[in-house]
């Protein structure tokens, strides 16, 4: 989408993406899908998820990285040269918000320090997200999804019972940072509409770990009881898992005592609800082993989608378990637009509808490189400023333009640079 036709909510907000990997790059989109301008610098090697596959998209750049990563313009600059980095502070002159998950350590270096990047820049919002954070006992240190899920205690309480501790099968500490991290940016650009002056929106992925253990955390901390791994059940409610059918799983949440009053009657043993052994959530809990005999043939005689459709009909939370492909050609994903299939691009939807300001699905990730020389030219750099920085291996473009990552009928346009708006 050209930038001068950009909409959303944040239209007008300018992003420096230093961010690599997933949680920054996560962020980065979302707010470019609600209408930010983002600028995402590679180093010379670039992210090292372009490499993550296969699959690989047709223009040989990764799933894994054309799904965090759209409707960015893009550049190549080497920071570890001092003209690398004074391309960069050009950069920041102008930009609301800059996104960075270095090593702790190496803005210093490269003496971008707190104090530094507050006195250059006063109204930018920096936000930084590491592993661990920048000090304490384990300050410093690497860290990525699995790592923090295993540290953080998600992976203790994930996993089947009479099994081992298992990681979450998707990066969820990475995604959930990575939300975060747009929360935490909107809370700094709000409280700067006040001070007039950006703050520091710090990070970590052990934070958003121990942030994900409810209700375990709750449990813990009121009377020491240790989580434990249910498999797919509750630990504090019943029913609440998948049952067999005649052809698959089917994930039933009985929430509460008129929802199982409602499954018992759908199931034809309404008897059920008035067994002392069942009567409250309480008893179904003491009685789980009991309870899950009983229901198990009953719900095995049906069909999972009639099963599913009967019961959410009358008010009990079910669903197929469905597979990926299942989950993404579902009719209600569709119809929420969270499936995007177009000429130049495959991807997810945008998960934060607005009303008047809804955002929009932009364009498919650029090629490292494919900006920098447009980039550079509207920061001042002449063409002959330009030349010589590629020449001596300060910045890298790409020249003609790439082919897009998609097979496509017609050609797709990269953003122009947008007129500057009033910032927040």
């Amino acid at each position: 989408m050209a930038a001068g036709m950009r909409t959303g909510s944040l239209r007008g907000l300018r992003v420096v993406d230093l961010s690599r990997v997933l949680a920054g790059p996560y962020c980065g989109q979302m707010l470019a899908d609600h209408g930010a301008e983002v600028v995402k610098v590679e180093g010379p090697a670039g992210d090292e998820t372009r490499e993550w596959g296969p699959p690989f998209a047709a223009g040989g750049v990764s799933a894994y990285y054309t799904n965090l990563n759209r409707d960015k313009r893009n550049i190549v600059v080497d920071l570890a040269h001092p003209e690398g980095r004074a391309v960069v502070e050009d950069l920041l002159a102008d930009a609301d918000v800059v996104l960075e998950n270095f090593k702790a350590g190496t803005l210093d270096r490269w003496g971008w320090t707190r104090e530094v990047l507050e006195r250059r820049y006063p109204r930018l919002v920096h936000c930084r997200i590491t592993g661990f954070g920048t000090d304490g006992p384990l300050g410093g240190l690497p860290g990525y999804d699995a790592v923090l899920q295993a540290y953080g205690g998600l992976m203790s309480v994930n996993g089947e019972p009479e099994g081992g501790p298992l990681r979450v099968g998707v990066p969820v500490v990475d995604v959930v940072t990575g939300v975060l991290a747009f929360s935490g940016i909107l809370l700094a650009l709000h409280e700067r509409q006040t001070s007039g002056r950006g703050q520091l929106v710090d990070l970590t992925l052990l934070d958003t770990a121990i942030s994900l253990l409810h209700p375990h955390s709750g449990a813990w901390l009121a009377d020491g009881t240790e989580g434990r791994r249910t498999g797919d059940a509750h630990p504090t409610i019943a029913p609440y898992e998948s049952y067999p059918t005649q052809d698959g799983p089917l994930f039933i949440g009985a929430g509460n005592d008129r929802q199982f009053a409602v499954l018992t009657e759908v199931l034809g043993a309404p008897e059920l609800a008035e067994d002392p052994r069942f009567r409250s959530n309480r008893d179904r809990l003491r009685h789980v082993g009991e309870l899950r005999r009983l229901l198990r043939p009953r719900i095995a005689r049906h069909a999972r989608q009639g099963l599913a459709k009967a019961l959410l009909a009358r008010g009990v939370p079910a669903s197929p378990v469905h597979s990926i492909a299942e989950a993404l050609t579902a009719e209600q994903v569709r119809h929420r637009g969270m499936v995007v299939e177009r000429a130049d691009y495959r991807g997810i939807g945008i998960p934060i509808t607005l009303g008047r300001t809804p955002g929009a699905v932009g364009a498919a990730p650029r090629a490292a490189g494919a900006d920098t020389a447009d980039v550079l030219a509207e920061l001042g750099y002449t063409a002959d400023d330009v030349d010589r920085l590629v020449a001596a291996g300060v910045v890298r473009r790409v020249d003609p333009a790439p082919a897009p990552l998609w097979p496509v009928v017609g050609a797709v346009v990269g953003r122009a640079h947008a007129p500057r708006t009033e910032r927040t």
